[in-house]
């Protein structure tokens, strides 16, 4: 059904001038993307126009607002962390997030991992996943239930957000970092609490953790690299925001507060989709190394915001031993496995 209040132009002219959109009108605007009544140029100058301007939380807010609304919502049944990055950061490296998710799982996190394919980049969470042999379409509740036994689950972007076809093309096209590569971290479709998000642009921080702070995350953190990564780098310093019971903090770390050595960018590289996956195999296969290193430190936040560490160095602490153990190579089996038999279930 049509919005008859609404128009582009009360929008868009707004943000030409650099004026800030209230949450409703961002909402309102969002729900004309999703809803296929937005013309591609419609679609393309809004999503420009904020980015050229800066999103703000109430901005933010009102999108992720409107893609819940449209969503497909899953109750898990338990606790779950994400964790992602927003891409964009055009660093050509492996699929760290990924890793350290399957990282944080073998610690005994519940991780509820919402992802799509490269949008920007050669290969993303899905794209590796799927090259790993894990089943990335399957049905929400088969989905939900590798979450609750084998201790990941992933949830493809396009299965939870069908609306989001609407905007896909535009996002190819543009061939850049847009709105849409904060969205859909703050977006998980089993409502995930607790976060763990890293972003590829620095002045985005600040307020996506506003946002989740508005949607009601118990425990989150968001960081960069101040090397451009959209991850905890190893580089050198990282900052970092946490939100823990409604309040918000800020700190700086750096690899030696890790207790890893500093890594240069070209040890952190990765390539296509199957030499990310190879990546990931030889990190969960006990492979030491600047990759591995990066893995671990980037499962910490999801460790600690899932509640099973009070703090950094204990979450590194069982993120090394995740490994070690072989536990979060088991992860990856059991999720192989366990989807595998019920994507027969759907086919059959």
């Amino acid at each position: 059904m049509s919005n008859p209040t609404f128009s582009w132009p009360s929008v868009l002219g707004p943000l030409l001038a650099g004026r800030d959109l209230d949450e409703p009108s961002a909402h309102a605007a969002m729900t004309e993307v999703m809803s296929g009544r937005a013309e591609t140029a419609q679609i393309a100058a809004f999503i420009v126009a904020l980015r050229a301007k800066g999103e703000t939380v109430d901005e933010m807010t009102g999108l992720v607002r409107a893609m819940y609304d449209n969503a497909v919502i899953v109750d898990v049944g338990v606790p779950v962390v994400d964790t992602a990055g927003t891409g964009g950061d055009r660093s050509g490296t492996f699929n760290i997030s990924t890793t350290a998710a399957l990282i944080a799982a073998g610690a005994g996190a519940r991780v509820a991992k919402h992802g799509n394919r490269a949008a920007s980049s050669r290969a993303g969470s899905a794209d590796v996943l799927e090259a790993l042999g894990v089943p990335i379409d399957l049905a929400p509740e088969a989905t939900a239930r590798l979450v609750r036994e084998a201790g990941f689950g992933f949830f493809f972007a396009p299965r939870y957000h069908p609306a989001m076809r609407f905007a896909g093309p535009v996002r190819v096209q543009l061939g850049v970092p847009t709105v849409f590569n904060f969205l859909g971290p703050l977006a998980n479709p089993a409502r995930a609490r607790a976060q763990a998000i890293g972003v590829s642009d620095s002045r985005m921080a600040g307020v996506m953790i506003g946002v989740l702070q508005r949607l009601g995350a118990h425990h989150a953190f968001v960081y960069y690299g101040e090397d451009g990564l959209d991850e905890l780098t190893t580089t050198g310093p990282s900052y970092i925001y946490r939100l823990r019971n409604g309040e918000v903090t800020h700190a700086e770390f750096t690899p030696e507060d890790f207790g890893v050595p500093r890594a240069s960018p070209g040890d952190l590289l990765g390539g296509d989709a199957d030499e990310n996956a190879a990546i990931v195999r030889s990190i969960l296969g006990g492979d030491t190394g600047p990759k591995r290193d990066i893995a671990v430190v980037n499962a910490a936040p999801a460790i600690v915001a899932a509640g099973l560490a009070d703090g950094f160095e204990p979450a590194i602490d069982l993120a090394v031993q995740s490994i070690d153990s072989g536990a979060a190579h088991s992860v990856l089996e059991q999720v192989m496995a366990l989807g595998e038999s019920l994507r027969a279930e759907e086919e059959s």
